[in-house]
């Protein structure tokens, strides 16, 4: 199995009243750290470690990091050469532990998260309008993540963003079932440009 990554990313600019502008790009390893998205990752997910929910971001390693990262499109948003959110998007897994996420026509996003100082400021949105961008515009017919039942509030924001819990699940080693939740993604008309653009750069294959 084979997918096209990007070599060069061009940003997308997005201003939010009082912290500047955000720029939501490609990972890239000779820009970015992954010890400092790690570290990013495990401050996102705290709060859920002290609810004794043992999320793989609460404190995965950099090697976990770094393998999650590769195995899908990693993108950061990044204000000020510091990275305040990103996600991981996934074409089919037919890898996956949740059936969901092996169906051909879903696609799913993870490794969700945005610095907590950050928080309730329009990222996970932003970011979440891309992935659904991203997905609608590869063809595929539903858009899916997870996250811990217990944490109503996230259910909530996901739920405020039109997706769905269509399952729930217990993965393995995990102390907590999670809500799997999905919605049909929409191409974004503000977007459309960014990924025009990124089309016209050449890609290379790469082996999944």
């Amino acid at each position: 199995m084979t997918r096209r990554v990007i070599k060069q990313a061009v940003p997308v600019r997005y201003v939010c009243h009082g912290i500047g502008h955000v720029e939501l790009r490609r990972f890239d390893a000779s820009r970015e750290s992954f010890v400092a998205l790690t570290a990013m990752l495990h401050r996102a997910f705290a709060s859920l470690g002290a609810q004794g929910l043992n999320c793989t971001c609460v404190d995965q390693t950099v090697e976990t990091t770094r393998q999650r990262a590769m195995r899908g499109d990693c993108y950061v948003a990044v204000c000020e050469g510091r990275i305040v959110g990103t996600m991981t998007l996934y074409a089919s897994d037919r890898e996956a532990s949740c059936e969901l996420y092996r169906h051909d026509d879903v696609a799913s996003l993870r490794q969700f998260a945005v610095e907590p100082a950050w928080q309730a400021r329009g990222i996970g949105s932003l970011l979440i309008a891309f992935a659904e961008h991203w997905a609608a515009t590869r063809g595929y017919a539903e858009l899916a993540l997870d996250t811990p039942q217990p944490a109503t509030h996230l259910i909530a924001f996901y739920r405020g963003q039109g997706f769905r819990i269509v399952d729930f699940t217990r993965f393995e080693g995990k102390r907590y079932d999670s809500a799997i939740l999905s919605k049909p993604p929409v191409a974004t008309r503000t977007l459309a440009n960014w990924s025009q653009r990124l089309r016209a750069t050449p890609p290379i294959a790469h082996a999944a």
